[in-house]
């Protein structure tokens, strides 16, 4: 079974795109996000408006997803019109180019790492550093990954985060952020002044909250969920923060293409230039990829990701509030 290096080198087969099957992708599922969007304003019956408003949730999902994968440089490198289409779509979702690459990049090269900035990922904290922090310590931390917090990543994690800290952070790098704010502002404005409250609540609000809560909690559980382990900066290697520190997120066939395949998010960290659509062949044809920590979108299975807190060196596990 390959390791380090080897295994790296063994995927680049699948890091090639199909760049017809990318545009494709791309172009279908813009314009069903876009008709979607549309069907929770022209539609009469107010039943049709609120499957529109959740259906276009997860478009954007998965368009998000995708422009994911143009930030990796894995689909539609150095298309003008992608990098046009993408730099909208980053501002719509509140997540521009800047703060989103910058972030992200910085994510997949420090996932798991015990001692490192919490950038672009959900803090750990071992055992003994919990115990002897501070009563306000100890919250801000649990706040930061308490369920409620994930639930509201629309404001916690995108308007605030990739918005408002990254604007105050530095101002020069990323004045983006707050024109996206800005926009994001007057497009829900724009809203109530032509469709009142119920076109700004099923065709801004609604579909915003609902993508941003999957995306936190996908975000957070596929790093965070009984069995992944993390390790000193020593100790840490790249191909053991994908494959023992990155879940595969079983889903149902709906789910799985909502979410433009970023369940198989052990073979994304392994290799970021994979496109999403060859990710699961890529784990069918490399045996090594097929040993990965299973997690999956049940209430069961989320309650069990969301209850762990704290790392635990001496037990080489997350362990719950209870429990420390």
């Amino acid at each position: 079974m390959r390791t380090g290096k080897d295994l790296i080198l063994a995927t680049k087969e699948f890091a090639v795109e199909n760049r017809l099957k990318s545009w494709f992708y791309v172009l279908s599922t813009l314009c069903l996000m876009l008709a979607c969007l549309a069907g929770t304003i022209w539609n009469i019956n107010l039943a049709a408006k609120i499957f529109c408003s959740v259906i276009s949730s997860l478009l954007i999902t998965r368009m998000f997803v995708i422009y994911h994968d143009h930030q990796h440089h894995s689909i539609l490198h150095k298309s003008p019109l992608a990098t046009v289409i993408f730099k909208i779509f980053g501002m719509y979702t509140l997540a521009p180019n800047s703060i989103w690459k910058r972030s992200h990049d910085y994510h997949h090269a420090h996932n798991s790492k015990l001692f490192s900035a919490s950038i672009g990922s959900y803090p750990i904290m071992t055992k003994e550093k919990f115990l002897n922090a501070s009563k306000r310590e100890r919250r801000e931390y649990l706040m930061v990954r308490h369920p409620i917090t994930i639930a509201l990543g629309y404001f916690t994690m995108f308007i605030y985060g990739m918005c408002i800290q990254s604007f105050l952070s530095s101002s020069k790098r990323h004045y983006d952020s707050m024109i996206a704010l800005g926009l994001h502002v007057l497009f829900l404005g724009t809203l109530y002044y032509f469709l009142g409250w119920q076109g700004f609540f099923l065709t801004g609000i609604i579909p915003f909250m609902l993508t941003f809560a999957l995306g936190a909690y996908l975000f957070y559980a596929q790093h965070n969920f009984p069995g992944v382990t993390f390790k000193n900066n020593i100790e840490w290697s790249y191909d053991h923060a994908s494959l023992e520190s990155s879940s595969f997120m079983k889903m149902n066939p709906i789910l799985r293409w909502a979410t433009a395949n970023i369940g198989f998010h052990h073979v994304h960290h392994l290799n970021s230039r994979i496109p999403f659509y060859r990710l699961p062949e890529a784990m069918k044809k490399l045996p090594e990829l097929q040993q990965a920590k299973i997690t999956r979108l049940t209430p069961r299975e989320m309650i069990r990701c969301l209850r762990l807190k704290v790392w635990d060196p001496a037990q080489n596990r997350m362990l719950t509030l209870k429990e420390i």
